[in-house]
């Protein structure tokens, strides 16, 4: 896909102090975001606040919806509209998004969701933190189909995986997620914003043929389709049933098969190209503590203890989360004793890393409930008793 440069109007340059959830708003004008639909919740309102004091400067739109069901279906409205779009929101509104989550992913919508996790199930903990949402990314909605999630671990990667993610779902058609935390969402920090013509943008893949002849669900060489904007002189048809290229409902299994391959394959197939993970010390460990969110800035503590006591401890960060990078995890567990898993929840990813492993190592995850953030004084307890 062509490369595009920022639109130098949305781009809020230099350096600033910046929460996480300004710095959601700010990635989204920069990636070209020019319509936000959503509805405030704790702990991400904030950014929805900052949507509507700078999106009308940029000739963009803002909307609060009376709920999470309305406003992810303007979002996928606004897409056949032709504009790039965002909402944010936390456990109980993502609850509420995931059947029009589903129709994104069966009308191959490009679109970005922010979710500054709290404290759950139900409303739980509104103005605490937590990670308990990361399953709910993958398997929310019902039926199958792929998505891709991040995972920033402060307010510049907020500015950044922003950006990250827009790129990715112009490229895949796909939803893609921002899965951040209360406790990253109000932390700040330095956020530094490039000038406009540094920052590089996945340029919507635009259907450019005789108008006749236009296909919503063809797939181009790259196994993507090409999308059009409504009212634009395009017959054509889209649905959430199975359908054909045409996008008409065909109802048997032999399309399913189609439909539902291309769905998981397009991110699957791709998934080496997605997949992003920050490693350091992995050289020589025994242990590697896999962590990612607000809790890997929490574990860089309880290695450097681990390190300072003679214990041969790695880092494993997750960038993003799904697709999961399963190849480098079952690498990695043919040579250490160990892997570590901290997570404010009751045992998510860890699942992952077990499966991933298979058996060649111990998993041993650590889990935390919400509210708070690990004493790294048990995470280094965690990784002692797993070196021995």
């Amino acid at each position: 896909m062509k490369k595009l440069k920022a639109d130098p109007k949305g781009v809020l340059t230099g350096a600033h102090y910046l929460d996480g959830d300004y710095a959601l708003a700010e990635g989204a004008l920069a990636a070209g975001c020019r319509f936000f639909a959503g509805y405030p919740i704790t702990p991400s309102t904030e950014t929805a606040e900052r949507f509507s004091e700078r999106i009308p400067k940029v000739g963009g739109v803002f909307i609060q919806m009376e709920d999470e069901l309305a406003s992810i279906a303007a979002l996928i409205g606004a897409v056949w509209g032709g504009q790039k779009v965002m909402t944010v929101t936390s456990g109980p509104g993502f609850s509420l998004m995931m059947e029009n989550i589903g129709l994104a992913c069966m009308q191959e919508i490009p679109l970005v969701i922010a979710n500054v996790q709290r404290g759950g199930p139900s409303t739980g903990l509104p103005t605490l933190t937590g990670q308990q949402d990361m399953m709910q990314a993958r398997w929310g909605s019902h039926g199958d189909y792929e998505i891709i999630a991040l995972s920033p671990d402060s307010p510049q990667e907020c500015f950044d995986l922003t950006i990250e993610a827009f790129n990715l779902s112009e490229t895949y058609r796909v939803p893609v997620f921002v899965m951040t935390d209360e406790c990253v969402g109000h932390m700040h920090e330095k956020v530094v914003i490039p000038p406009a013509d540094k920052i590089e943008l996945v340029e919507r893949k635009w259907y450019k043929g005789p108008k006749d002849e236009y296909k919503p669900y063809k797939l181009d060489k790259d196994g993507i389709p090409f999308l059009v904007k409504a009212g634009d002189g395009y017959h054509f048809h889209t649905t959430g049933l199975t359908r054909d290229e045409l996008g008409y409902p065909v109802i048997n299994s032999d399309c399913q098969d189609v439909v539902v391959r291309h769905l998981v394959e397009k991110i699957r197939g791709n998934a080496d190209k997605i997949i992003k993970i920050e490693e350091d010390q992995i050289e020589d460990a025994d242990i590697v503590v896999i962590s990612y969110g607000i809790t890997s800035r929490v574990a860089i503590r309880a290695v450097q203890m681990a390190r300072k006591a003679g214990l041969k401890v790695g880092t494993l960060r997750l960038i993003t989360v799904w697709p999961f990078p399963e190849k480098r995890i079952n690498e990695l567990a043919k040579k250490i004793k160990a892997f570590v898993v901290p997570e404010i929840n009751y045992g998510q990813m860890v699942l992952e890393v077990e499966r991933c492993s298979q058996g060649q190592t111990r998993v041993i995850g650590i889990p935390h409930c919400g509210g708070w953030v690990h004493d790294p004084d048990d995470i280094f307890k965690t990784i002692q008793e797993a070196a021995k």
